[in-house]
């Protein structure tokens, strides 16, 4: 009897604080689950019109003097009248391509204002997967056919991407080799992967090991240096 007494009021106490730890844990659970879709972009989350400088860093990925050199690099082309702009990025709406969101922003772009919309060049940068897409607005397609823009995004683009984050020399490489397409020349087309040679050492393979006498050459002096004692004792001891 003086035990229910003493742990019934404790129940409700213990209730609320169950009910307290039920909540807290929910609203942890919905942080965590709503996180990544915050981080994630789609065109929504861009400006409705074209951005009046050539270089959107919405990730963070250009230092101010990478940012500032690209800037003029992509300014060069307004010589071909050609609008183009690097758009950067932390990672993607899940199921959306990144060359999908470069032709949406297009859209988007040509919706709000028709006449800013022509002749664009979108080349997009993901770090997420250190990916690179390059896509341009219809009017520029025959000059700029649909295979070399998957191949400047895929491949000039994605190497230096995937060998170290590059993102200042992938843009410069892509448009480097765009450049070169809008002024007349021939495509250089896409980096060559150079053949990495193996680094001399003196240190021998497993199959130079193997084919030495080395071994047979210690086995021989552990013998030696064995026996010569013992029989010198053997001899002097007699």
């Amino acid at each position: 009897m003086g035990l229910s007494r003493l742990s019934t009021p404790d129940l409700p106490q213990r209730a609320w604080r169950g009910l307290q730890g039920l909540l807290l844990a929910l609203v942890l659970l919905l942080g965590l689950a709503q996180a990544p879709a915050a981080l994630a972009t789609g065109p929504k989350d861009f400006p409705l019109a074209p951005p009046p400088g050539h270089v959107l860093d919405t990730a963070d990925l250009l230092s101010r003097a990478a940012a500032s050199d690209l800037e003029k690099r992509l300014e060069e082309l307004d010589q071909q009248q050609v609008q183009a702009r690097l758009v950067t990025l932390r990672r993607l709406d899940y199921g959306l391509p990144l060359e999908d969101l470069g032709q949406q922003l297009l859209e988007r772009w040509k919706t709000q204002d028709p006449e800013a919309a022509e002749r664009q060049l979108l080349l997009l940068i993901e770090s997420q997967n250190n990916s690179g897409a390059v896509v341009a607005s219809p009017d520029l397609a025959d000059t700029l056919p649909r295979s070399l823009l998957a191949s400047t995004g895929t491949s000039t683009m994605g190497l230096p991407l995937r060998e170290g984050a590059r993102y200042r020399q992938a843009s410069i490489d892509a448009l480097t080799r765009l450049q070169a397409v809008l002024q007349g020349q021939e495509d250089p087309g896409p980096p060559q992967l150079i053949e990495r040679l193996p680094v001399e050492t003196n240190v021998p393979t497993a199959e130079e090991t193997a084919s030495s006498n080395a071994f047979l050459w210690v086995v021989v002096l552990l013998v030696v240096g064995t026996l010569v004692p013992m029989i010198t004792w053997w001899i002097f001891s007699r």
